[in-house]
């Protein structure tokens, strides 16, 4: 194991790091970096080779948890720990297990889409609960991938890995600056999942392999720029007086039909 270097005070500079990248998008774009929270996610991150630049463990945490902690040090470029009081401020919940990793954000650039594989694609989905609970149903059922628009929520934020499970520092992630321009350019077909009577049902779509399933914001659905660049709009028929879905509902029942 590691030596582990001792920080006592709330002014430490990487006591202050850790509180922005937990608070900000921004210090998280600036940095590089991202927080890793708890003993079931950092083991996530080992499984997948994701490499700790700084691991953060608080004392009771280190003889809890010392086993794993070992197995962490060894993936972490620096050790730290610090009292169970200031762990308590840098932590993003309410009862913190006491073991935080912080890693380089992937580059997102570097995966490639792959023409046979089934993707759900998120255009400026703002709730990370949401995008949580998409990244979930993706990786149950079978999903090759998880496009996201860069104006939509932080996949990396603390918010988003918690409501995922995990799943998002397993699966891959391809955040696009322009999501239009870039499916179509793409060897996928595109299908933007819309509320309109004149689409296509999804139950009657042939979906194959090569294909995305387009997915819109909350409030205001997929783009007209978007829509106009898909291959087909569909639709979930809907009973009663139900106007719309939830979008990770929307998303699920989109990914199964896509991927029975």
């Amino acid at each position: 194991m590691k030596n582990f270097k001792v920080i006592t005070s709330r002014e430490n500079s990487l006591i202050k790091l850790v509180c922005s990248l937990q608070a900000s998008n921004k210090a998280r774009k600036e940095s590089g970096l991202f927080v890793i929270e708890g003993l079931r996610i950092c083991k996530d991150a080992l499984e997948n080779s994701i490499r700790f630049d700084k691991l953060i463990i608080s004392n009771t945490a280190y003889e809890k948890h010392f086993n794993d902690i070992e197995l962490f040090s060894d993936n972490s470029n620096e050790c730290y720990k610090i009292p169970d009081n200031l762990f308590k401020k840098i932590s993003d919940t309410s009862s913190p297990q006491g073991i935080i990793a912080l890693a380089e954000i992937p580059d997102s650039t570097a995966v490639e889409i792959d023409s046979k594989g089934r993707y759900i694609a998120l255009e400026n989905l703002s709730d990370p609960t949401n995008l949580g609970a998409v990244s979930r149903t993706a990786e149950a059922l079978g999903v090759s991938g998880i496009i996201l628009s860069s104006k939509g929520c932080d996949p990396y934020s603390p918010k988003c890995i918690r409501a995922s499970m995990g799943t998002l520092l397993r699966m891959p992630v391809i955040i696009l600056d322009n999501m239009a321009s870039r499916l179509k350019e793409s060897p996928l077909k595109t299908f933007a999942c819309v509320v309109d009577k004149d689409a296509d049902d999804i139950k009657t779509v042939d979906f194959k392999d090569g294909s995305v399933v387009i997915i819109g914001n909350e409030a205001n659905g997929i783009s007209e720029e978007l829509k106009s660049v898909a291959d087909r709009c569909i639709t979930i028929k809907m009973a009663g007086r139900a106007e719309s879905l939830n979008a990770a509902v929307a998303a699920a029942i989109s990914i199964w039909e896509m991927m029975k």
